[in-house]
């Protein structure tokens, strides 16, 4: 056993704290806290999972620590308790040794609330809430995912492997330095590394690429992009972009941020692949744009399919906001609408599960624009589908998205 003050503990006790009542987000936060704090491989992975582990179980630790606390409870206190229950409860760490690591931590953070820590850690009871979801959002997986809800819900709060796109040198050059590569979905791998995935040749030389196969399964749904001009919108930091530009597409990224097209080129130009950049307000018409025959939307969403890697999203759902985005995501669906050619392609995706952003969406924007019909498609993941369009199922280590194919008339 470590320590009473071990370092692990009191970095992602900071982390958390970050986290949850600042606003950051975990993996920067977490990186950077990583970089500074200059810990021991060990002590860095066990900070890692405290992190991870306390977001993916906070609404069922918050359920149980709630009712034993008070208005007063300071936000490092609540922290430590949200570890202590994570270790206690999900990691079956045996109690006195929860308790004495968290109550030493805490007479370090709080001085004499370390009281509060220890009687707590003592009396709180084992969450009975088995997939630590919001209510909203357990309602929005069991309409989508029917019978395989509970099993996708479940596997939401499992780690999220690395999942690289492999070239055949990539994965020659990978297993050169003891990778290991499994659970292949086409040309994308379950990668476990040695070292540090930038520090490894196969990803110095472009030979690899950070994907999850839902995210690339909404590119490889186009289908044959030879010579094809496509509009990538909201391209982000383009790595769908890549993908199309690899399958021979003349690939043009349209985003308002230009910070994300600078991170893009460099890994592009990583890659050897070029891309167009065009800087855009996506909600608002853009003329200077040309129509082409296929144009991908992978608009601004919630985020929840993407819960085993951005966990801190479950602490963030909130109605309000959720209703603002559905109004961008209909502004941005109907200026992409405008760049479609007669007989063109539009494809809108978000990685979320939550029906307004999805299927409701589609739908809203199918009846304001008959000259466009949804089309069937082929998915290289496995897909629930919709009255609309498709949700990738987020088993296996795979994330959640929606994808609709819209077919505009000659």
């Amino acid at each position: 056993m470590s320590s009473p003050t071990n370092p692990a503990r009191a970095l992602a006790a900071r982390v958390l704290n970050r986290v949850i009542f600042e606003g950051a987000y975990a993996a920067p936060a977490l990186d950077s806290a990583l970089d500074r704090g200059k810990l021991p491989a060990r002590d860095a992975g066990l900070a890692t999972h405290l992190v991870y582990g306390t977001l993916r179980y906070y609404a069922a630790l918050e359920k149980v620590l709630a009712p034993m606390l008070s208005e007063k409870t300071p936000p490092k206190a609540r922290v430590l308790l949200l570890m202590g229950g994570f270790e206690k409860f999900y990691l079956e760490t045996p109690e006195h040794a929860v308790v004495n690591e968290y109550v030493e931590l805490a007479k370090v953070e709080l001085g004499k609330l370390s009281g509060v820590v220890n009687a707590v850690l003592r009396r709180v009871a084992r969450p009975e809430d088995p997939y630590a979801l919001p209510d909203a959002l357990r309602l929005e997986f069991e309409a989508i995912y029917g019978e395989a809800a509970d099993a996708v819900m479940r596997a939401l709060l499992e780690p999220s492997p690395l999942w690289l796109w492999c070239s055949s040198e990539g994965v020659k050059l990978l297993e050169e330095e003891d990778a290991l590569l499994e659970k292949p979905i086409g040309e994308v791998y379950q990668a476990g590394l040695g070292m540090s995935l930038r520090s490894s040749e196969a990803y110095k030389l472009g030979q690899v690429q950070p994907i999850n196969p839902a995210s690339l399964a909404v590119v490889l749904s186009l289908g044959a992009l030879e010579g094809q001009k496509v509009l990538d919108l909201a391209g982000g930091n383009g790595i769908k972009a890549s993908f199309m530009a690899r399958a021979g597409a003349k690939v043009t990224s349209v985003d308002l941020d230009l910070r994300k097209h600078e991170v893009a080129r460099k890994n592009l130009e990583r890659l050897g692949l070029e891309v167009d950049f065009v800087g855009a307000d996506l909600t608002k018409g853009n003329a200077a744009l040309e129509s082409v025959p296929f144009v991908l939307l992978d608009a601004p969403c919630s985020g929840t399919g993407t819960l085993r890697g951005h966990p801190e999203i479950k602490l963030r759902f909130e109605k309000v906001k959720l209703e603002e985005l559905v109004i961008l995501q209909g502004q941005m669906l109907e200026n992409a609408a405008q760049q479609v050619e007669p007989g063109g392609l539009l494809v809108y995706s978000v990685c979320s599960v939550v029906r307004a952003e999805g299927v409701g969406q589609v739908r809203t924007f199918l009846e304001r624009h008959p000259e466009f019909s949804t089309e069937d498609f082929e998915c290289s993941v496995p897909v629930a589908r919709a009255e609309v369009g498709v949700y990738t199922v987020p088993l296996g280590g795979l994330d959640g998205f929606y994808i609709a194919h819209l077919r505009r008339d000659l």
